[in-house]
């Protein structure tokens, strides 16, 4: 089903824009959401098993009500990113692909993606989620869904949510588990399960800008960074951070009962199924607040597209009404980027936790710059947690590898 006026609206705006850039296309109509209509052309889609069903909903509404066909194409979600820059330049890429909001610093950079007119569109959708497909002031994505890291609790085994990190290891404690609490680690790291007990120490990733995009300057290092590093050195002595937690141990681990708490995001709800949960804000554990990253998925539109009006057409019409971003809800889980439809999904109380957990996140940078932090930043963590470096020098050596690596 379309959207109202609004979205037409719109629409026309975009195409008086298109047209005017365009050079040898003199398609016009007065009604800019069926340009193009019934002329044989074909929308292709790029989309993942998780995505398909629900894109091919909102298509056959879409091909029934303008006469364009629409192709879907099943790719592998890790094969996403990589292709779309290899193939949009030489026109084999699709029209519209699914993907990641921290994407776009590379996507941009390579020229592939084109920008989108939300107009009062954006007013519609969680603040978070525009912000993260934000780029020098122009959004290059529809958002569908955000997704972040919580506190998930067995209120079997802990009745209260904690408020702080300490309260959080005395509970898990005195419910008598094996474990107080449950932190996806390994022997690398897990800098994005970690990163909301390190923002609580006031060290975030890189420094943003007044309108909350990011900017190169690290803000990792200096004494809030190092005091994290200790903090991570002084919990893996007293055992409460282990290296040896692997997802997958955590996972079964929490799904036993064998901890009350478990830091995670919706992905993981599918294993606990029989257990009664609550997700709640994760404990700070350096005294400010425990910020996860948000992660924003959307639809992007191809730079060498040929239907480009067609494409966002799809994109502001379609895919951005209530039904389909909640068909996109019940296919993953995550909270729908659309205000409405995340408001009817809240019906849940766990997702609800998560939403309420998410209005105090921050997009994940998605500057290319961002690419150089993660080959260090894993494995400083863990050699803190183990003891095997010393927490503050390893910390400074890190910073400086990473400015090294971002040039800077």
């Amino acid at each position: 089903m379309r959207r109202s006026i609004s979205a037409v609206a719109v629409m026309a705006g975009l195409a008086l824009t298109l047209t005017a850039c365009s050079s040898g296309d003199d398609t016009s109509s007065d009604d800019s959401s069926t340009a193009a209509a019934g002329d044989g052309s074909t929308l292709t889609i790029w989309v993942d098993e998780t995505r398909q069903d629900a894109v091919e909903a909102a298509a056959e509404d879409f091909t029934a009500e303008t006469g364009t066909k629409v192709e879907t194409v099943l790719k592998n979600y890790d094969d996403i990113r990589t292709d779309f820059i290899s193939q949009v330049p030489t026109g084999k890429g699709p029209d519209i692909t699914v993907g990641a909001h921290d994407w776009l610093g590379e996507l941009t950079k390579n020229g592939v993606v084109a920008p989108i007119e939300l107009g009062d569109l954006a007013d519609e959708f969680e603040d978070v989620s525009v912000q993260a497909f934000t780029q020098d002031g122009q959004v290059y994505g529809l958002p569908y869904a955000v997704e972040n890291i919580g506190l998930i609790r067995n209120t079997a085994l802990a009745a209260d949510a904690p408020t702080t990190w300490d309260d959080m290891i005395a509970a898990g404690q005195a419910a008598g588990t094996q474990y107080p609490v449950l932190i996806q680690t390994g022997e690398e790291g897990d800098p994005y399960t970690y990163y909301p007990l390190q923002t609580s120490f006031g060290a975030p990733v890189f420094e943003q800008n007044d309108d909350g995009s990011y900017n190169s300057t690290l803000a990792l290092g200096g004494a809030n960074g190092e005091a994290f590093a200790g903090w991570l050195a002084e919990q893996g002595a007293a055992g409460t951070l282990d290296t040896a937690i692997t997802y997958d141990i955590a996972l079964e681990a929490f799904k036993n009962g064998q901890s009350p708490f478990i830091i995670g995001g919706p992905w993981m709800l599918d294993s606990f199924e029989g257990l009664d949960l609550a997700v709640s804000a994760i404990p700070s554990a350096g005294g400010q607040d425990a910020q996860p990253f948000a992660g924003v998925q959307g639809f992007y539109v191809s730079a060498q597209s040929q239907n480009a009006l067609l494409a966002n057409d799809f994109l502001l019409n379609y895919m951005s009404t209530e039904d389909a971003q909640l068909a996109l809800y019940e296919a993953g889980h995550r909270v729908p980027a659309l205000t409405a439809a995340a408001d009817t999904a809240s019906a849940d109380p766990v997702t609800a936790g998560f939403r309420e957990v998410g209005a105090n996140a921050v997009p994940m940078p998605s500057i290319p710059e961002m690419a150089s932090v993660w080959t260090y930043w894993g494995v400083t963590e863990a050699a803190a947690i183990t003891g095997a470096q010393d927490p503050t020098a390893a910390w400074q050596k890190m910073v400086t590898d990473i400015q090294g690596a971002i040039g800077g």
